[in-house]
């Protein structure tokens, strides 16, 4: 079981910025890695993924705002986050996707970290 360990949320102000890394327990060379996010008494969302070879997709809330990249050396995944507001307050996980190909629906992830809280708010 691969783990997964998210760092990095906190309390921002509107257009602050943040980043979230996400480390995990296995090499990344052969998987695709999602970020996702809750908002209370919402659905989790799709926010951001990265393939191995750094194919990347974003939600359209997100784009132009956020970016995903990773480090494979460290095995870890980061989304950088700008231009907050508080519509992007939430608990965001990261997912590990045993399939090398990018997809926002959080169905075919296999394994989560425990999330971290990103808090917009003046």
């Amino acid at each position: 079981q691969v783990q997964l360990v998210e760092s990095g949320g906190g309390l921002v102000q509107p257009g602050g910025s943040l980043r979230l890394s996400c480390a995990t327990s296995s090499t990344l060379d052969y998987y695709a890695i999602g970020w996702f996010r809750q908002a209370p008494g919402k659905d989790r969302e799709g926010v951001s993924c990265i393939t191995s070879g750094g194919f990347r997709i974003y939600a359209n809330s997100v784009k132009g705002r956020f970016t995903i990249s990773r480090d494979n050396a460290k095995n870890t995944v980061y989304l950088q986050m700008n231009s907050l507001s508080p519509e992007d307050t939430a608990v965001y996980y990261c997912a590990i996707r045993r399939f090398n190909l990018c997809t926002l629906g959080s169905e075919t992830f296999n394994s989560w970290g425990q999330g971290t809280q990103v808090t917009v708010s003046s």
